[in-house]
């Protein structure tokens, strides 16, 4: 009785195995849908059709982008939660994933459990930029500058709940200073304010503002990410240059819906690898101001679960109130 349970037992296992090495051999047979849940254009989706690009060749197989605006990226969010986990339909994300949970009262789908991580792809480094004409050259000036007068200093952000909005914040909180969020409907707006001298401050993604910067009509007083950005190296982080526990990484990175098959889930991880080790992605990246960045799925899952916690105090400090 015992030899015939242990023969079963070997051929469930064995039967698994080579479910499991079908899927992946026969994978992908056909075109991949990737879900942007922004608008194309942005910044997500600009990354999303660089790696999807080279992993369409290496795998042989088109990555067709569909880019599912609307709705802070929720939308795109449930297409990608309620389709098949067959790895044929993958989401190419930003970190407001792990934010959305606390922007909005109700969601029709978990952040955690409805999807599967397979990799971080870049981290982009926010620049803090001030005009000149503020006279203030370090970030310990702008500090002390809004504590002399509190609640006379103002940044410009990319909307409410932004990533260019919850590193502001986080950056106010650890500064412990008095600051006012000015929102706009996006970077170029907020440039536009900072450049005049109008509004004080913004934490800007590096493209739009490297320009300015080089040109010196901006000054980056520090990037406000973990660490230094490629594309501007002699800048300090908020951390090094004075303001420790501020830092806040926004990152883009692949998602597939829960189920997915692990096999399937580390094919598209090592995809994502080889693409970021291509010279024409590394060129591309550098231009955007991303820095690449890979985890293991399971180390994914398990950093999204902390950001999820993290960004809610964060929310709940910056005072933002959930959307229906």
């Amino acid at each position: 009785m015992q030899s015939t349970r242990r023969a079963a037992l070997l051929a469930c296992l064995a039967l698994t195995t080579s479910f499991g090495a079908a899927a992946q051999n026969g994978y992908p047979n056909k075109p991949i849908r990737v879900i942007v849940p922004f608008a194309a254009g942005s910044t997500t989706d600009i990354i999303a059709r660089a790696i999807a690009e080279k992993m369409g060749a290496s795998m042989g197989q088109t990555l067709v982008i569909d880019n599912r605006g609307g709705a802070s990226g929720t939308i795109g969010q449930q297409a990608v939660a309620t389709a098949a986990p067959d790895g044929y339909t993958i989401m190419i994300h930003s970190s407001s994933h792990t934010v959305s949970p606390s922007t909005f009262a109700k969601l029709p789908f978990d952040t955690v459990s409805d999807f599967a991580g397979v990799t971080p792809i870049s981290t982009l480094p926010n620049a803090l930029v001030i005009s000149p004409s503020k006279n203030i050259k370090t970030l310990k000036e702008l500090v002390a500058a809004a504590k002399a007068k509190p609640g006379t200093i103002n940044f410009a952000s990319a909307g409410q709940g932004s990533a260019t909005h919850l590193n502001a914040e986080k950056f106010k909180l650890a500064a412990k200073i008095d600051a006012t969020n000015i929102p706009f409907k996006g970077s170029a707006d907020a440039v536009t304010e900072v450049l005049s001298g109008r509004v004080d401050y913004y934490f800007s993604p590096i493209a739009p503002v490297i320009g300015q910067i080089k040109e010196g009509h901006l000054l980056a007083l520090a990037v406000g990410s973990p660490q230094r950005a490629a594309a501007l190296p002699e800048v300090p982080t908020t951390a090094e240059a004075g303001v420790p526990g501020s830092e806040f990484n926004f990152w883009i990175g692949m998602m597939a819906p829960a189920k997915t098959p692990r096999d399937i889930v580390s094919r598209l991880h090592d995809e994502v690898a080889k693409a970021l080790a291509s010279p024409e992605v590394k060129e591309r990246f550098l231009k955007l101001g991303a820095d690449a960045w890979t985890l293991k799925p399971e180390q994914f899952d398990a950093y999204i679960k902390e950001e999820i916690a993290s960004n809610a105090i964060l929310v709940k400090a910056a005072g933002l109130s959930p959307a229906n």
